[in-house]
């Protein structure tokens, strides 16, 4: 964990003011004299793929904004299996339920390594209430949030396997330049888009086989956008 003080957030290490990612998450709107109330208690957490976040049922405290890595959010069924509900890259903002709820109803995992922002939503709602553009970027958020869960429920849960694979590819190539992913276990991908974990890896085989992606490293595929694209299409 690394706290940032309010010495920090503007002229120290932290340096929020020029944050390569402010101008896309929650507090893009701030003026510096807003940082007062906000970031006093800020932290800055590194994770190691497979650390957990949080847990579903733990007190909802905290909001979060993804700097980089990578998010899962699991929810367990009453037989014990898992179904990831949703996925979390850079800017993305999560935990957005601790505004109107007593608990996490997710679990938050890395798969990646991530680094996370922690923002205290009593400090998050109270600034609101004084800031209109806060306010407004909150609900953009929020917004957000729900077109992106309705994303996952018509691309990544319908369809054949193939089709579901290829829209994940798609996603997670969507903020590279260079047509590069990295995915991670099976299992996972599996529990992602509802298929059996045999089942996701024989179509990410296939789609090897047939050269649509190409593995330069464990986990790490160049994806021929174009053809994958196609294969949507056709």
């Amino acid at each position: 964990m690394k706290h940032v003080p309010l010495t920090e957030a503007w002229t120290g290490v932290a340096d929020c003011k020029n944050c390569t990612i402010r101008n896309a998450v929650l507090f893009s709107g701030l003026k510096e004299s807003d940082f007062d109330a906000l970031h006093r208690p800020i932290d800055q957490f590194v994770y190691t793929p497979g650390m957990q976040i949080y847990a579903a049922g733990d007190e909802a405290r905290t909001l979060f904004t993804v700097r980089s890595g990578l998010v899962k959010l699991t929810q367990y069924l009453p037989d014990g299996t898992q179904r990831i509900v949703r996925l979390l890259r850079k800017t993305d903002l999560f935990g957005l339920d601790a505004l109107v709820q007593p608990e996490y109803p997710h679990t938050a995992t890395a798969l990646h390594e991530t680094e996370l922002c922690r923002l205290p939503v009593d400090v998050v709602r109270d600034l609101s209430r004084t800031n209109g553009v806060l306010y407004q970027e909150l609900m953009t958020r929020w917004h957000k949030a729900l077109s992106s869960a309705d994303r996952w429920i018509t691309e990544f849960s319908t369809g054949s396997a193939r089709d579901r694979v290829v829209r994940l590819l798609l996603w997670l190539c969507e903020p590279e330049e260079h047509a590069r992913c990295t995915l991670f276990s099976r299992e996972d991908l599996g529990a992602l888009l509802g298929l059996t974990t045999e089942t996701a890896s024989r179509t990410m085989a296939e789609l090897k086989r047939q050269n649509f992606i190409r593995e330069t490293r464990t986990n790490q595929f160049e994806c021929d956008i174009p053809r994958l694209q196609h294969l949507l299409e056709g």
